[in-house]
């Protein structure tokens, strides 16, 4: 299936398939066919009449184009379909067409094929996430010991290590993205309830249909029919816009770390279309595209929760297109920043030239040591003026400091030696990020 233009940087190619035309169409008409095969199980129709309608629903003999502008009318895709469909099995077997779509409603339609949609594009995207997580872990053992300048307020910080903000990226990925395969679980289950949610034109077969449909199209059944309840697709949205908000801070760090005048990191990149020198960061605008947009989408969603009564008017037909856009954008996003993280250039000569630049993040570490020797008024004003003269006469803190005879009488020489020396001054560092990694880091 080609991809709209306009959407192309809004999913990939395998979730575009999964959301397409051909594929919602060919979902509708696997329920009718397992709705049918069911209902033949459990005595409701006769097995002639259920293979009658299997034979009828092949999805090449459907116009998508068609069903779409007699939705218009009806406000539902499933009557277009379901008037085909009859039509078909009319013209083999007039007497099975009677049972197309017996007992089931519009939404049963709808809301199932959607999920069987739904759990489709779970599977991709548990590929994915999995790809992310171990190059996230493979990245983190990697640099578990390359300092790096720390970064608060977009200004330098005392030292951390590369490995422990590619771990904090590997924490927040798995966390939220366990949230996300929970809610992909929680949402794809049958949704079948008849006309009014109590499947009463089967009379006392009902659960039995309905057990028997879950088994036919591999969901689980939920307890009851959950027409105007839409938490479980609500749980779902929510949690891709937490997973797209972290995909969205790993893309933040990594474009920010690309930047020239930066350039401890690069992602594989893109070109300019003028500039040759150029290598953009692709992969980062694709994530950060998916985490501005999908929140919007996220809250138009939550907004038509508060359905009426058994059925809503407006706010569930709105669902599907919102979803999906939800899912895509952030597979999209997904799939982007597994490809940046497991092409990602790190430049740890660059990391330290940056810090040995910028020695005056040290001086915390110069007040833990002359606080309890000197009192911490004396050693702020010491610390003050040294960082006063640095930046006065382009000298290093460090240097500065050290010129000081009562900073060198109160923390000494071999104190003095190593103050700007990054791997003296990790703190927790690596422990951190073996917890946020688990215990079988290196």
């Amino acid at each position: 299936m080609s991809q709209r233009l306009l959407e192309s940087l809004a999913t990939t190619e395998a979730l575009a398939e999964v959301f397409s035309d051909g594929a919602i169409l060919g979902a509708m008409l696997q329920f009718e066919v397992a709705l049918a095969r069911a209902e033949a199980r459990s005595g409701v129709i006769s097995s002639s009449a259920a293979e009658a309608i299997a034979r009828a629903a092949a999805p090449e003999a459907f116009d998508p184009a068609a069903i779409a502008r007699a939705a218009r009318r009806s406000g539902t895709i499933t009557i277009p379909v379901v008037q085909t469909l009859i039509e078909r099995v009319s013209a083999s077997d007039a007497a099975a067409a009677t049972y197309v779509h017996w007992g089931a409603t519009s939404q049963d339609v709808t809301d199932t094929a959607f999920v069987i949609c739904l759990k489709r594009a779970h599977e991709i995207m548990t590929v994915d996430h999995t790809r992310l997580t171990a190059a996230l872990r493979r990245l983190s053992d990697q640099f578990a010991r390359t300092p790096m300048l720390g970064r608060t307020l977009l200004q330098p910080a005392p030292p951390v290590t590369f490995g422990l903000k590619a771990a904090g990226w590997f924490g927040a990925v798995s966390r939220s993205g366990s949230h996300l395969m929970q809610a992909f679980n929680g949402a794809c289950v049958l949704q079948f309830g008849g006309a009014s949610g109590t499947l009463a034109a089967l009379g006392s077969h009902g659960p039995a249909v309905s057990e028997a449909l879950a088994r036919e199209l591999g969901l689980p059944a939920p307890d009851a029919p959950w027409h105007a309840h839409r938490d479980r697709l609500g749980s779902l949205a929510a949690a891709c816009g937490v997973y797209t908000g972290t995909l969205g801070k790993i893309a933040r760090d990594i474009s920010l770390l690309m930047q020239q005048e930066v350039a401890e990191a690069a992602e594989p990149g893109g070109g300019s279309s003028t500039m040759p020198h150029k290598r953009n960061p692709a992969g980062c605008a694709i994530a950060l595209a998916a985490a501005t947009r999908v929140p919007g989408l996220v809250a138009a969603f939550l907004s038509g929760m508060p359905q009426e009564h058994e059925r809503g008017v407006g706010n569930h037909h709105a669902e599907a297109a919102t979803t999906a856009s939800i899912v895509q954008a952030t597979g999209a996003a997904l799939a982007a920043v597994a490809g940046i993280v497991e092409g990602l250039r790190v430049d740890a000569a660059r990391m330290l030239e940056h810090i040995t630049a910028t020695s005056e993040i040290f001086a915390e570490r110069a007040m833990v040591l002359l606080a309890p020797a000197l009192g911490r008024d004396a050693a702020t004003r010491a610390i003050a003026q040294a960082l006063d003269a640095s930046r006065r006469d382009g000298r290093r803190f460090v240097e500065v400091l050290a010129s000081d005879a009562s900073v060198r009488s109160a923390i000494g020489a071999d104190a003095l030696a190593t103050l700007a020396k990054p791997e003296e001054y990790l703190g927790s560092a690596d422990d951190f990020r073996r917890r946020l990694l688990g215990s079988d880091s290196q």
